[in-house]
This record gives structure tokens, sequence and C-alpha cells, in this order.
């Protein structure tokens, strides 16, 4: 079952929903309205030590990282 991201057109809310395959109302949790935008989802997964490269200086080159900018503790991507 996919989450999905949503922000209420509305009240400008963002919320996540799990969407059951047969779809089904998503309302907005503050609000209660049904009018949304679905937003892209940006994830992120374990990588194996071996397989990110890295530049001499020991960072990460752009080609192995996310592309995003996001760290652990900011994000870059919005």
């Amino acid at each position: 079952m996919p989450i999905y991201e949503y922000i209420c057109d509305d009240c400008q809310l963002r919320y996540e929903r799990i969407v059951r395959g047969n779809g089904g109302r998503v309302a907005c949790p503050k609000c209660g309205s049904g009018h949304k935008t679905l937003q892209f989802s940006v994830f992120s997964s374990p990588r194996d030590a071996d397989s990110t490269s890295t530049s001499s200086s020991g960072t990460l080159d752009s080609a192995a990282g996310s592309g995003c900018g996001c760290t652990p503790s900011s994000c870059g991507c919005h």
C-alpha cells in the first residue's frame, strides 16, 4: 500500500495518507476538504558502504548522492 503526500487546496496543510487498492475518499485532517494536490514524495534507501563512490577529497560525488541536497539535519529539496 503506497503512502501519498498531499497539500490541501483550501487550508494549505501538508499531510500523508496510506491509500488502499480501492482508492477511497481522502480528506484533509484539519478542514475536511476533499480538494487536494498530490505531491511527489522524496524517499531514500540505505546504501552499502561499498556502493557509494567518493572523490579524492573523501566527499560524495554528486552522481553518487541522492541529488536533492538533503542531509540528516536539513533538507535542500524545499
